[in-house]
């Protein structure tokens, strides 16, 4: 079965459901940047995460960004997705592998350690909305759920996971994310909280190979459910030479001239992917003597008094 993000509501329209399959997303990813277990599991829990809250967007242009920063050895996980649940991240280090935790699972908090939680929403307006929260656990569920609890006030119940073979390869991923509307009755949220105590884990759930429609409807019985929609769920990069050089161009006249007295190739290699992009001497002079005419005229067009 292909990666999927699923769209469903309850039949009042109080409760919204998002429900994924992200087992080749998460594999993919663990290939890309030659993760250790304990690393892919982690990323692939935050590509998860971002691969349900694409589902809140409504803007084809628009983006949400996870940054997680710990003092683990992990380090930074940062994730980007847009409104399409086109998934893209990484790990600052990409070989951390810890002793499973009393639970016998991977330890992802000690892993991430303390922190911060940054999501920054993006709606193509002019600036984009940031929130912030302390890592309440470093799991990242966790932590996701205390985010939109304290940042956007809506109540949430976010369930991640990521299943590692003995051969540290990847045997299934997904997750759920349920959230109360505004106005949610009584009666539905002890309902839900009762649906949330008997919740077994997502990967035990993906185990039976059924569809998310059947998984939904196994985790919230009682209630009749309308399923809105479906998107494919792809770990894709959107880096090209083009935005490589850019980057450059963002560099300031100090550096490019650098570079450019090296008369080496430049080499810049994707966070995301791992793509190399290899600029020659001559490029890097161009570039540099683009800049200058730049700064030229910016100086022309704001003259000193």
């Amino acid at each position: 079965m292909k990666d999927y993000m699923l769209r469903a509501m309850t039949k009042d329209g109080q409760v919204r459901i998002y429900a994924a399959l992200t087992t080749d997303t998460a594999a993919c990813a663990k290939d890309v940047h030659q993760m250790y277990p304990t690393s892919a599991v982690a990323l692939g829990r935050t590509l998860t995460a971002a691969a349900l809250m694409s589902g809140t967007l409504k803007s084809e242009k628009s983006t949400i960004t996870i940054q997680i920063k710990g003092d683990g050895p992990l380090g930074s996980i940062v994730v980007v997705t847009d409104a399409n649940s086109n998934v893209r991240g990484y790990v600052h280090n990409p070989y951390v592998d810890i002793l499973l935790n009393d639970k016998g699972k991977f330890d992802i908090a000690g892993a991430v350690g303390k922190g911060y939680l940054n999501v920054v929403t993006d709606l193509g307006l002019k600036e984009p909305y940031v929130g912030r929260v302390k890592l309440v656990s470093g799991e990242i569920a966790e932590d996701i759920t205390y985010y939109y609890a304290a940042s956007e006030q809506t109540p949430t119940v976010t369930s991640l996971g990521v299943l590692v073979g003995r051969d540290g390869n990847i045997i299934n991923a997904g997750g759920l994310f349920i959230q109360l509307m505004p106005g949610c009755s009584e009666e539905n949220i002890s309902w839900l909280e009762k649906c949330v105590e008997s919740m077994p884990p997502v990967t035990k759930l993906l185990e039976s190979e059924n569809s998310l429609e059947q998984i939904i409807e196994e985790v919230l019985p009682g209630r009749e459910l309308i399923f809105l929609d479906t998107k494919p769920v792809k770990y894709q990069c959107n880096c090209s030479r083009e935005r490589m050089e850019r980057n450059l161009l963002s560099l300031g006249i100090d550096d490019l001239e650098e570079l450019a007295a090296d008369k080496k190739e430049t080499e810049l290699i994707c966070h995301f992917c791992r793509t190399k992009y290899v600029f020659q001497p001559s490029e890097i002079d161009n570039i540099l003597s683009q800049t200058r005419k730049e700064n030229i005229s910016e100086a022309d067009e704001n003259p000193k008094e």
